[in-house]
């Protein structure tokens, strides 16, 4: 659908029922219910930052990662509440390029639904190459051989039915939840009765006397440099976005799921990092191991090795079920624009854009063999450009709902029944927040690659849009002419 039939649609009376027109005319099944939204929505915010990354924070900035993950938190849940008011406008599937085409232009919604593509392709290649190397915990199996067996069978889950999808997210983000409250219970635990080898000396007090709760080498500004793996952490958030158009009553699932943002960040990161400092030093954690796994052996927990490798696995396929999930709808929200190959519009007899799911897998199984070829610093630089891409997605969401709320509040668009707190404050917040973050990038050596490659990702985008705009104008002068 194109903005210019946005726009007309949205002048009728009868908004509610042409959002529903919007959903049928889209060719998709509503078939993931509340359970699963509420799962897709807790799970997307959890996954190897957390469970791996983490460490590297700890080790950086001490105790006060803890107020970096709150920070940054806030600004998530004002994203999220931003993409929630524009979800409850008009629900569909693909929403960011949509929200962008229709209220920055056509040329933003191409770039958008392209480079979230790009950034859920990448993210595929690198997560079911790391649930190849968890599996070489447990077997000495050929990592190629396991990174082939998971992405068939996720690509097998997601072209059966969307339904089979929803089920595989849900069962894996209640491993990833089940593992977060365990440490959380078993650390309060320790905290009261004193069990485990560590039981005489955990102490709250570990978050301040031990340097400080600012402790990092270089203090606020240590903290400061963590913004970027903690923003890194949270992204996929968004994907509950995508689900709109296959939501049974989005109108009363989505604004559910988005108001867990709070708690489950509040829970799950703020909580669980809390509880593990208290109970083990900042000082003994270290960059390149998970935290959860070091904590568990300095509690005289063993086993924790094997159950922490079990959820990173399954956090890893998670997330590339969700790659290969959403990137076959962003194609086909760009090919039905007239923005990508008509091959993509197609949709299998169950509402599943089969074309695009495949084209994606195969991506993603080329990233399997670069990774086995190039191993090294070479493909960590490709990781760091993928979160570049997940954060302009959140960038969009944020300028589509300043856009938006200026046209509802002038009575040009209908208002959304769930508006955002804050209204364009909290959204321009945001965008400053996230502009800070890249900044922090640019004085990371590591991640400054990142930087380099967007411009001429970009241009390659701005090259291919023009070509495709000129190829169309061509046809249809010559249509005029016949």
């Amino acid at each position: 659908m194109t903005s210019v039939q946005v726009d007309d649609k949205h002048h009728d009376a009868g908004n509610e029922a042409v959002q529903d027109a919007e959903a049928s005319s889209e060719g998709y099944q509503r078939g993931l219910g509340s359970r699963q939204i509420q799962m897709i929505a807790i799970g997307g915010a959890i996954g190897t930052g957390l469970f791996l990354g983490a460490g590297k924070g700890i080790s950086k900035a001490g105790p006060s990662l803890i107020l970096a993950y709150a920070i940054a938190g806030v600004v998530i849940f004002f994203i999220m509440r931003a993409l929630g008011e524009l979800l409850m406008y008009r629900p569909v599937s693909g929403s960011f390029s949509e929200y962008a085409r229709e209220f920055i232009g056509p040329f933003a919604g191409f770039v958008t639904g392209w480079t979230y593509w790009l950034f859920w392709v990448i993210t595929g290649m690198t997560e079911v190459t790391a649930a190849a190397v968890y599996m070489t915990f447990w077997w000495d199996i050929p990592q190629w051989l396991s990174a082939l067996v998971f992405t068939v069978i996720l690509f097998g889950a997601n072209l059966i039915s969307v339904k089979l999808f929803g089920e595989l997210e849900f069962w894996f983000s209640t491993v990833k939840v089940t593992a977060i409250i365990g440490m959380i219970l078993i650390c309060a635990g320790i905290l009261t009765i004193g069990f485990s080898d560590v039981g005489d000396t955990a102490s709250v007090t570990h978050l301040w006397d031990l340097g400080g709760f600012f402790a990092g080498e270089n203090g606020i500004g240590s903290t400061l440099m963590t913004l970027q793996m903690v923003m890194f952490a949270f992204l996929a958030v968004e994907l509950v976005g995508v689900t709109a158009g296959e939501a049974k009553d989005a109108k009363t699932v989505l604004p559910k799921a988005i108001n867990t943002v709070p708690w489950r960040i509040a829970v799950f990161y703020v909580g669980a990092l809390i509880m593990i400092l208290s109970v083990i030093p900042w000082t003994s954690f270290k960059a390149g191991e998970s935290p959860f796994v070091h904590a568990f052996d300095e509690m005289g927990l063993g086993i924790g090795a094997a159950i922490v490798n079990f959820v990173v696995l399954t956090a890893a396929l998670s997330s590339c079920n969700s790659g290969m999930y959403s990137t076959g709808r962003m194609l086909r929200d760009l090919a039905l624009n007239g923005q990508g190959p008509r091959l993509f519009t197609k949709l299998s007899k169950k509402g599943l854009p089969v074309v695009g799911t495949t084209f994606s897998a195969a991506m993603m199984l080329v990233g399997v063999w670069i990774n086995y070829q190039w191993p090294g610093e070479a493909f960590n630089y490709v990781v760091s450009f993928a979160t570049i891409s997940g954060m302009w997605a959140w960038i969009v969401i944020l300028i589509s709902q300043i856009r938006y709320r200026l046209k509802s509040d002038r009575g040009e668009l209908p208002k959304s029944t769930f508006r955002a707190p804050g209204g364009i404050w909290a959204s321009i917040f945001s965008l400053a927040f996230i502009a800070l973050v890249i900044v922090t990038m640019g004085m990371d050596k590591d991640n400054r690659v990142a930087l380099y490659g967007a411009p001429v990702w970009g241009a390659i985008l701005a090259v291919a849009y023009f070509v495709l705009k000129a190829r169309k104008t061509e046809g249809a002068a010559a249509v005029q002419r016949g």
